[in-house]
C-alpha cells in the first residue's frame, strides 16, 4: 500500500469516536488545526470529544446505535460558551468551553452505558472537556496559533448534536455514520 488518497478512503475503518462537533468554532481555529492538529487532516472537524476511542467499528450494531442515541436523548441541550485559551503542559493549546459540566454528564452518562470504553482509554484521572487547536508541534507555533484564536473569543455554541464518527488515522480517514440529537 502507498498510502494514496483512493486507498486510505477504501481502507476499513479502525477506531470510532463519539464527538460534539462546534461548527461555531470553524473559522477560528480551521486554519491552525489544519497545520497543527493531525487530527483535522483525516477528516474531523472542530469538535469536544465524549469518548474516544469509541467501540470497535464491528460493534457498532443498529442496538448499539442505537443505546448511543438513548443515552444522549437523556441530556438536555445546552449552550456553552468558548472564552479563553489554555494549554496541557506546554504541548497542547486548546479552548475551553464554559460551562464544561454538561460536557462532563454526556461522557460520563455515554461512559457508564459502555465501560468498556473508557475516555481515552483510561490514561486521564480527569477527562477535561476541551476543543484543540494544535499539539505536538514547535512551541512558537503553539503560542502563534493560540495568539490568533484568542482573537475570536467568546465562541458560543448551541450544543444539541453527538456524532458517531470512524475511521483510519489516515488523511481524510474519518467520516460520520450518524448524528445523535442531545435531548431527544
Amino acid at each position: 500500500m502507498t498510502g494514496s488518497k483512493s486507498e486510505t478512503s477504501t481502507m476499513p475503518p479502525t477506531q470510532t469516536a463519539l464527538i460534539v462537533p462546534i461548527p461555531q468554532a470553524e473559522q477560528a481555529v480551521s486554519r491552525w488545526r489544519a497545520v497543527l492538529d493531525r487530527a483535522a487532516s483525516w477528516g474531523v472537524p472542530a469538535h469536544v470529544t465524549v469518548l474516544y476511542p469509541f467501540l470497535a467499528p464491528e460493534e457498532l450494531d443498529d442496538g448499539g446505535q442505537s443505546t448511543i442515541g438513548d443515552v444522549v436523548a437523556s441530556i438536555p441541550p445546552f449552550t456553552a460558551d468558548f472564552t479563553s485559551v489554555r494549554w496541557f503542559g506546554d504541548t497542547v493549546v486548546w479552548l475551553a468551553p464554559t460551562p464544561d459540566d454538561p460536557f462532563r454528564a454526556l461522557t460520563t452518562a455515554v461512559w457508564r452505558r459502555f465501560p468498556q470504553a473508557p475516555p481515552y482509554e483510561g490514561v486521564h484521572t480527569d477527562v477535561v472537556p476541551h476543543l484543540t487547536i494544535g499539539h505536538d508541534a514547535p512551541k512558537q507555533a503553539l503560542i502563534e496559533a493560540a495568539d490568533a484564536v484568542a482573537g475570536f473569543l467568546p465562541i458560543r455554541a448551541t450544543v444539541d448534536t453527538v456524532r458517531l464518527i470512524v475511521g483510519t488515522p489516515e488523511p481524510n480517514g474519518w467520516h460520520t455514520i450518524r448524528d445523535f440529537p442531545i435531548g431527544g
